[in-house]
């Protein structure tokens, strides 16, 4: 959900619960449009940031603190000055906007008690921090506006301070079903477009998710509906703001494939497929959903290069192949030849010389053939030429059959490796993947200064329906470690069949397994493998005590014989992650 009205509703209700009463005790200007405030309330003690980044605009407590400037900026000593000790005496949200109104007292030079306003926009580009007197005079912001950049309204020092209204539209908090129906059939958009563009607050995700709890097609025109359909949508339109009214929040960050996709302060219908973990606060969903969402995007970007050599050298190793195959294919000829050669010493003396060719009985296979010959040689010197070609072909057949299985084991290397950058979520996961790199030569070895030795991260962990656990390997190294150094010789292992994938380990702890535990390890299989995007894989699976390490092997080839299989969609919603 993008940091809508709704978001910022959930918010002023943290907001009001954790700050309310209480006083301002540190503000800090970390970077050029964020700010850092240190609150205190019933002697506990808080910490809020505040950020107007046009890209990222947010506000949520946090434990983390950040590094200040060594000369604060005067906007923050322009606040220290006003309300370095003031209280906060009430947080409003005003018109279901984007915006959060803080009400701050404090004693003047004078000793006075007066009033300020502390206004946070939440709005794109636009966003701001807004620092007013009690009339809503500005005083300062954090970002100042003139009229060359914005025609709509200034934000400087001495302005009135409003909220500009460049498009009518209305609080949803207020919606009567006469007026909401009136706009439907005048509203000739998709529906969800409808609502978000005549609401205030509203985005287009919780227009869809308006829509989905109502059960009607978010694209269809708006006026199209019928009577039933709009009086149907008017009470989920008003069951879900009421909720919001109520302060009956449920913040939660909803993943797909294990990765955060989405966060959401209410109870969502749209994400049926995905799983949805469940937050205390707002705050905490903000705070990990970002945290989580760079650290995946900033693993992609690191893993890039990665990426490109992997990708560089299995091009390389498969043309390698098909030259290989190719020229294997060619030694197919050289039992040709040899027989070739037996049969001219046999029947060569029959040649009175000149002839281009010899007709002669195979007696490997009672049939006449016809041997071409070179007209300018003797019959033992065209049998010794055949020869030459036979052992040449012999040689090569020799070279390639072991150069083959070489460039084969290369490439299933270099795809389990590329499979394991598909699924590397952490810095620690590329570490290890880059290490495996390294001491097989596919990147450069670590230079003197380098720090030497693995930076380990955690296998995935799952916890069954039936309270097993199940560990997953995220690379070559974790599979290896996993199967023969954590797993027991009664646990049980899946694996993709013939396709690189992790390896799957259930400890049993000398129980039996039930089918719904190895169903759901065949699903996990089949999802940390090659053939995640099929709708089908085939999984083999047997006890650990049957898998064997075949010495000299990459890490992580295995050989096992005997096992059972089973067909898994790669699909691993409903089963539960463990810490």
């Amino acid at each position: 959900m993008a940091f809508d009205g709704t978001v910022i509703a959930c918010m002023v209700k943290e907001l009001k619960e954790r700050t309310e009463g209480g006083r301002i005790t540190k503000i800090a200007q970390p970077e050029p449009d964020e700010l850092l405030l240190t609150l205190k309330k019933d002697r506990d003690a808080s910490r809020l940031l505040i950020s107007a980044n046009a890209s990222l605009p947010l506000i949520y407590f946090t434990d983390k603190n950040k590094t200040s400037p060594m000369t604060a900026p005067n906007f923050c000593m322009l606040l220290r000055k006003h309300i370095g000790t003031a209280r906060i005496v009430s947080v409003v949200q005003p018109d279901f906007e984007r915006i959060i109104d803080f009400t701050l007292e404090h004693l003047d030079d004078l000793g006075d008690l007066c009033r300020k306003h502390l206004i946070v926009e939440l709005m794109g580009k636009h966003s701001n921090i807004i620092f007013c007197d009690e009339t809503y005079k500005i005083i300062d912001s954090i970002k100042h506006v003139s009229a060359q950049v914005s025609s709509v309204r200034e934000v400087l020092p001495g302005r009135d301070y409003f909220i500009p209204r460049t498009v009518e539209k209305e609080n949803p908090l207020l919606a009567e079903e006469e007026g909401f129906l009136s706009f439907l059939n005048d509203a000739p958009q998709p529906l969800y477009k409808a609502l978000y563009g005549h609401y205030t607050g509203v985005s287009p995700a919780a227009a869809l998710e308006i829509c989905c709890r109502a059960s009607l097609d978010s694209g269809q025109p708006a006026n199209t509906l019928n009577e039933l359909e709009q009086t149907h949508l008017f009470r989920t339109f008003s069951y879900y703001f009421e909720d919001i009214a109520g302060g009956r929040f449920s913040p939660a960050i909803i993943y797909q494939n294990g990765e955060p996709v989405e966060f959401t302060a209410l109870p969502t219908s749209c994400y049926e497929n995905c799983a949805v973990r469940p937050f205390p606060s707002v705050s905490l969903v903000l705070e990990t959903y970002y945290a989580e969402k760079n650290a995946v995007t900033r693993s992609r970007q690191k893993s890039a290069d990665l990426r490109r050599i992997i990708q560089t050298l299995l091009e390389r190793n498969v043309k390698k192949l098909e030259l290989q195959e190719k020229q294997m294919k060619d030694t197919e000829k050289k039992d040709k030849y040899r027989i070739y050669g037996e049969l001219l010493n046999t029947y060569g003396y029959s040649l009175k010389g000149g002839e281009r060719s010899l007709k002669a009985l195979n007696y490997y296979t009672d049939q006449e053939i016809e041997i071409p010959l070179d007209e300018t040689l003797t019959a033992k010197e065209n049998a010794q030429k055949y020869f030459d070609r036979y052992n040449k072909l012999k040689r090569t057949f020799e070279a390639l059959s072991t150069l083959l299985v070489e460039t084969r084991e290369e490439i299933d290397h270099l795809e389990s490796i590329a499979q394991a950058l598909d699924i590397a979520m952490t810095e620690e996961d590329l570490a290890e993947i880059k290490e495996e790199m390294r001491e097989f030569g596919y990147i450069k070895k670590r230079g003197p200064k380098e720090k030497k030795g693995r930076n380990k991260s955690r296998p995935f962990h799952y916890i069954s329906s039936d309270g097993f656990h199940i560990y997953i390997g995220k690379n070559n190294y974790q599979n290896e470690d996993l199967t023969f150094k954590v797993a027991q010789g009664g646990d049980w292992w899946f694996h993709a069949k013939g396709m690189p994938g992790s390896h799957v380990i259930v400890q049993t702890r000398g129980q039996e397994l039930p089918d719904r535990t190895f169903e759901e390890a065949g699903r996990l299989a089949a999802y940390y493998s090659k053939g995640r995007g099929g709708d089908k894989v085939e999984i083999d699976y047997i006890q650990r005590k049957h898998v064997k390490k075949v010495s000299g092997a990459k890490p992580g080839f295995v050989i096992y014989h005997t096992n059972y299989s089973m067909v898994s969609a790669p699909d691993i919603q409903g089963i539960q992650e463990g810490e």
